[in-house]
């Protein structure tokens, strides 16, 4: 997609002024809600395209179609692009696994249908394959737009229990398939991210599904590397960073609750050490890392709020049992910033790559706005 230099300017000089307008003598940062735009559908996801002023919105026309809206920052507003209408609802989407050049976008629909857009002669899908038999719930991407090692690739998570890796390069099959074994309950897949991505060989997948359950699947060894439940729906998952030996892992569930893993120390017996967090009054709908610090991110909320966190590292990350074994240490989380934006559920974010502090989100009640979070090179 080609770039508009001039937008892209007003959109640094929107940022820079609210920024400016709003610092106060408290290093707190802030969450301000810059522009807020209704739509005539409901919307499931929202994702910046890289290098660019431009967002994309994903969701679902009254009617039972699907809709794909591409947007863009113009002096301090948001004017609509383009508005594709496709034959399925479109539930999610992730530019993880396109090179920078081309930004292409990859979206699982409720027919469980994997799609990659060339956004710029979006009719026909660049690459198409029926990926799932029920509803694709979520997608991530890895290998792209110059972050992870390896292979360009996609991962999706469906109702039909199955956790599915795609390279785009290999037509209509998957590079891998977790499913249940033979005689196993087939559980709901809500979310799914790359992580571990660090060098040509490492690659893992991290699902988490509708009981509890968050599994941890080791792509070079084609295994079960590790499981835990958190006893309530797992709504989101992400790694800190994609492209890095594993850090840390943030874990978000039906009870307003997220779980924060050390990633780093895997005790044969324990697992990865985690602690436990009460973030909003009800479901904890998606958590989002910000791009330009791996330990600040956001969580949004079923009552439509947002929680801004900062993870604080021990003095010690290793420590050692009573049998001598290393095990992971955790450290803590403190709430930097909250808002309320709408009474129904934020159901997505996205920061923005390349303007710190910038980030698109969506809710239910058929709206997109765009943030400017402020001082968050301060914390």
């Amino acid at each position: 997609m080609r770039r508009r230099p001039r937008s892209y300017v007003c959109c640094t000089e929107d940022l820079t002024a609210i920024t400016a307008t709003m610092c106060s003598p408290l290093e707190k940062p802030q969450i301000i809600c810059h522009i807020q735009k209704s739509l005539n559908y409901t919307v499931f996801d929202s994702k910046w395209l890289p290098r660019s002023a431009r967002f994309v919105c994903l969701g679902n026309y009254p009617r039972g179609t699907g809709v794909l809206q591409i947007y863009e920052i113009q002096h301090g507003e948001v004017q609509l692009l383009s508005e594709l209408e496709k034959p399925k609802p479109i539930k999610c989407g992730t530019f993880g696994a396109s090179a920078l050049q081309n930004r292409y976008l990859a979206t699982g629909d409720f027919d469980g249908n994997l799609n990659v857009w060339n956004l710029e002669a979006a009719e026909i899908p660049v690459y198409s394959v029926k990926g799932h038999k029920e509803i694709i719930n979520c997608i991530d991407g890895v290998g792209g737009l110059g972050i992870g090692e390896g292979a360009p690739e996609i991962v999706t998570g469906s109702r039909d229990g199955t956790v599915k890796v795609w390279d785009t390069r290999q037509k209509g099959i998957p590079v891998a398939n977790m499913e249940p074994g033979e005689g196993e309950t087939k559980r709901d897949c809500w979310t799914v991210a790359f992580g571990h991505a660090c060098n040509q060989q490492e690659r893992a997948v991290c699902a988490g599904y509708d009981n509890g359950d968050i599994k941890l699947f080791d792509l070079r060894t084609m295994s079960l590397r590790w499981e835990t439940n958190i006893k309530n729906g797992v709504c989101s998952v992400e790694f800190d960073r994609k492209d890095i030996i594993m850090n840390k892992l943030v874990a978000t569930s039906l009870e307003g609750k997220f779980h924060v893993f050390d990633m780093r120390t895997q005790h044969p017996n324990k697992g990865f050490a985690s602690l436990v967090e009460k973030a909003h009054k009800s479901t904890v709908w998606q958590v989002r890392h910000l791009p330009q610090n791996r330990d600040i991110f956001m969580t949004t909320g079923g009552a439509g709020s947002l929680h801004l966190w900062k993870y604080e590292y021990p003095t010690q990350r290793t420590q050692k049992d009573s049998d001598g074994v290393e095990m992971g240490v955790t450290g803590s989380v403190a709430l930097l910033q909250n808002v309320t934006l709408s009474t129904q559920p934020i159901s997505s974010i996205d920061w923005s790559p390349d303007k710190q502090g910038l980030c698109v989100c969506t809710s239910f009640d058929q709206t997109v706005r765009v943030l400017i979070v402020t001082k968050l090179n301060k914390v």
